[in-house]
């Protein structure tokens, strides 16, 4: 597969730099796209990304030694340093090549983990090709019989995700595997978090259920950047999926967990950056907006499922109708209908 991939700079005053690690070797082959002046609380923050053109990835220095990479399906988070690398979610499986290479203009130390922050196909669909490009730093005895954090296989990278994560991919309740053996969760958890040092970095990663019951945000302590996956979708309504345990009151209350690890600088502007599932880099400010939008939706369902409404009257009377310009869609496998249904449906269980 052919790819390119883009190093978008950042600025504010005269410029942002991109951090050292990215080296002038490392960024040779890499097309470079300079951006307007975006300053932290004035108009252009946070930094838009334009839609990448198909089997392109562009990377977007975050803050720290944290990454965003946006083209391969959902957006992937990077983590480089001496240690190696530490990727959030791996995109689709036929962007595998071009996310591997993109990594590797960010760095070209092995790739030691992937946490994983649901199980969709656009979030894991490259575990099993990039896990095997990666290897995980064994114990130092010679009787080790797994690496750090647990890892069964020293000879690939290590994924990290939360139990019924690798349930769901490794078909363990009796339907076909989701995806090859090979990027199945080596390292789960069932705990409310996880935590890991990592390139001099403390990395929680935090149990927070919504779409689902095994969704995961991660946090980099140092970086100060947050991981969300698909609890903030930046395109559209969040899915749920309520046979595997969704529902919109745990998406309120998940994204309410995200804001308390959320800071922002000034003029609730800049501070923690967010990277999302889908869409652009966000920070405080856009969290808060999404939570509010979920609670009133969720409110206004609640209301009329309280006065009797039927579901084809809930949709009826649209209470979704002022974001759905910025979020709405009549097409596709996630439409603003279904949305609606599955919000009514939710909280008719709860």
């Amino acid at each position: 597969m052919t790819s390119r991939t883009t190093v978008l700079r950042r600025r504010s005053g005269a410029s942002w730099r991109v951090p050292a690690l990215l080296s002038a070797s490392l960024l040779a082959g890499a097309a470079v796209v300079s951006t307007q002046g975006v300053v932290p609380g004035q108009p252009g923050w946070p930094p838009r990304l334009a839609a990448p053109a198909p089997g392109e990835i562009e990377v977007l220095p975050v803050q720290g030694n944290v990454y965003m990479l946006v083209g391969a399906g959902a957006n992937i988070t990077v983590q480089a340093g001496d240690e190696g690398v530490l990727v959030v979610d791996t995109g689709v499986a036929q962007m595998s090549e071009a996310v591997l290479a993109a990594i590797r203009r960010l760095s070209t130390r092995p790739l030691r983990y992937i946490i994983n922050t649901v199980e969709y196909d656009d979030h894991v669909g490259g575990n099993a090709a990039i896990a095997d490009a990666g290897e995980t730093i064994p114990f130092r005895a010679p009787d080790y019989a797994a690496g750090p954090q647990g890892a069964l296989d020293v000879s690939k990278a290590s994924v990290i995700a939360f139990l019924t994560v690798f349930h769901r991919l490794a078909g363990a309740s009796g339907t076909p595997p989701r995806i090859p053996e090979e990027g199945w969760p080596d390292n789960t958890y069932s705990i409310p978090q996880k935590r890991l040092y990592f390139n001099g970095e403390p990395i929680v990663i935090l149990h927070r259920p919504a779409n689902n019951d095994g969704n995961s945000v991660v946090l980099f302590r140092k970086s100060d950047v947050v991981s969300a996956g698909d609890l903030l979708d930046l395109t559209g309504y969040p899915r749920i999926d309520l046979e595997a345990g969704g529902g919109i009151d745990r998406i309120v209350e998940s994204l309410n967990g995200l804001i308390d690890v959320t800071v922002p600088a000034a003029n609730a502007a800049g501070g923690t950056l967010v990277v999302p599932g889908h869409g652009r880099l966000a920070d405080h400010a856009e969290v808060v907006y999404y939570r509010d939008m979920m609670t009133i939706i969720r409110d206004r369902v609640q209301d009329m499922i309280r006065r009797g409404l039927t579901l084809e009257q809930v949709k009826a009377a649209r209470p979704t109708r002022e974001y759905d310009a910025r979020y709405g869609r009549d097409t596709g496998p996630w439409t603003t209908e279904r949305f609606v249904e599955a919000v009514y449906r939710s909280l008719i269980r709860s």
